[in-house]
């Protein structure tokens, strides 16, 4: 008796085919069910992003390549039997009603997994750009850029719009680094600190000047810098700054800090943090290049040809304008300015200062110690405040211990200090790089160390400057004579964060 072709349903009915159906079934519902909880009720979180655009419609995807595939292999079973004479490939007729029925199932069905699959691809791409996925996702090792980033001038722009910036080129650039980044955390072999990628990062004039302009800076600004004595009054300090921001950059007499943006500058760094810069060649108007050296770090002209010399850009002084950290003395001193710590608790500045720059091995027990610290310090010296003013101190230690988790993380060994800030000279070399007064040219020109090159000062508040006097110059806490203009501000105030008190016991 001759055996009869098996029809297209035995085909599907094996293990492999039904297990994919299973699969692909479960898979649907959970998106589908996961998309509306989303779009109902705002629900974000990273981690169930993960399974909803890429964990689930991976299990789609090989659940409906599961249903094709144990067909395949019962359909070569059958094969094997001569006497059934099927083809090596099936044949479509859809002039048989149950062939007809299936196709117009198997579009229907591919349709509405297409859609499905495509809609999660493109929530899956939108996600992949969320500074949720940038930020929440790998917590352990991106946390502190994070935190810095929520509390940073551009918490409302995306990680990809200064890591990434428009263009196929830099997004393929991106998710290669990606893969390897999202491997280092896969398998726990992240550095720690984690490495500023200088030398992987898109020039400014891609990313930040889409919105910074450099034709629409203006000439200058008024800036008042607060500032506190780490003694017992926490006594107000104010430097009142004109900053010479500069004028448009592009025209050839601009002058001002922006001046470096109108002309070409170019420079090698002595290393990879850009702390040292021992080589700066300058283009005039007239097309000359003017090169000056650190004498104290000469390079020899086979070192200057073989070095790699980068285009000055916005990132070169702007380096942390995302990722800020801020010590413990620029903390307290916002913190009094804006009164939401109580600057008549004695000597609370230098009291947490010095608490928030322990050595601790975790952040519990950071805010455990600082609590203690503050608490005992007040018990043995000031009982009176205790009693008198035990709110203020409370949330003095609140904001305290906060101030700790922002700028503090033990577990990536990252403080306010690991990432040096360009901006300035105050706790890191920054403009004085190459504004030392020491590079010269081979002609005898010196980049200037003229403080009024790029500010004006319009006065000051402080212990030493008679109130009502004009102020010129910077006037420093304490007099240490011409080591003002001889010493970089960093090479004393980088450790630990101090500031003077004014007593001259502390410098």
């Amino acid at each position: 008796m001759k055996q009869e072709k098996p029809s297209v349903y035995k085909y599907l009915m094996n293990p492999i085919s039904m297990v994919g159906a299973v699969l692909a079934l479960i898979a649907t519902v959970l998106i589908v069910a996961f998309l509306a909880l989303e779009a109902f009720t705002g629900l974000e979180n990273p981690y169930i992003g993960i399974f909803v655009y890429f964990a689930f419609p991976g299990m789609l995807i090989f659940g409906l390549l599961l249903i094709p595939a144990g067909a395949w292999l019962v359909r070569n079973r059958y094969r094997k039997n001569p006497e059934l004479g099927i083809p090596l490939m099936p044949r479509l007729d859809l002039n048989d009603p149950k062939k007809l029925k299936l196709t117009i199932f198997f579009v229907l069905a591919s349709v509405v997994f297409a859609l499905i699959v495509g809609v999660a691809a493109l929530k899956g791409f939108e996600f992949t750009e969320s500074t949720e996925f940038c930020g929440e996702l790998c917590h352990t090792p991106m946390e502190p850029e994070h935190t810095a980033w929520k509390n940073s001038p551009h918490a409302k722009v995306k990680c990809v719009e200064c890591h990434v910036g428009p263009g196929a080129a830099w997004y393929v650039k991106a998710k290669i680094s990606g893969m390897r980044q999202l491997w280092a955390v896969a398998t726990h072999s992240w550095p720690t600190p984690i490495h500023t990628p200088i030398e992987n990062l898109r020039p400014a004039r891609g990313t930040c000047e889409h919105c910074h302009w450099p034709e629409k800076f203006y000439s200058g600004r008024q800036k008042i810098f607060y500032h506190y004595a780490p003694n017992e009054e926490n006594t107000p300090r104010e430097v009142n700054m004109l900053i010479k921001i500069g004028g448009t950059p592009k025209t050839p007499n601009a002058m001002g800090i922006h001046w470096h943006i109108g002309r070409e500058v170019t420079f090698i760094a002595g290393d990879k943090k850009r702390l040292t810069i021992p080589y700066v060649a300058v283009k005039g108007p007239d097309g000359k290049i003017t090169e000056y050296m650190d004498p104290s770090n000469p390079l020899s002209k086979e070192q200057i040809a073989k070095s790699e010399k980068r285009l000055m850009d916005c990132t070169d002084c702007h380096n942390k304008p995302t990722h800020i950290y801020h010590s413990p003395g620029e903390e307290m001193d916002r913190h009094f300015a804006s009164n939401t710590i109580d600057r008549s608790l004695p000597y609370l500045k230098k009291v947490a200062v010095d608490l928030l720059e322990k050595p601790y091995k975790t952040s519990e027990e950071a805010v455990v110690a600082i609590e203690a610290g503050i608490k005992d310090y007040y018990a043995k010296n000031y009982p009176e405040v205790v009693s008198k003013k035990g709110p203020a101190l409370t949330q003095a230690i609140a904001e305290i211990k906060a101030i700790y988790k922002r700028n503090y993380f033990p577990k990536m060994k990252v403080s306010w200090s690991t990432y040096p800030n360009h901006i300035g000279h105050f706790y890191t070399p920054g403009c004085f790089r190459c504004h030392d007064g020491k590079h010269k040219s081979p002609e005898g020109r010196l980049i200037s160390k003229d403080c009024k090159l790029c500010h004006d000062m319009l006065g000051q508040v402080q212990e030493n400057v008679p109130k009502g006097k004009p102020v010129i110059d910077f006037t420093h806490p304490v007099d240490i004579g011409d080591e003002l203009y001889k010493t970089n501000c960093s090479e004393c105030h980088a450790a630990g964060g101090h500031d003077v008190a004014g007593s001259g016991k502390e410098h």
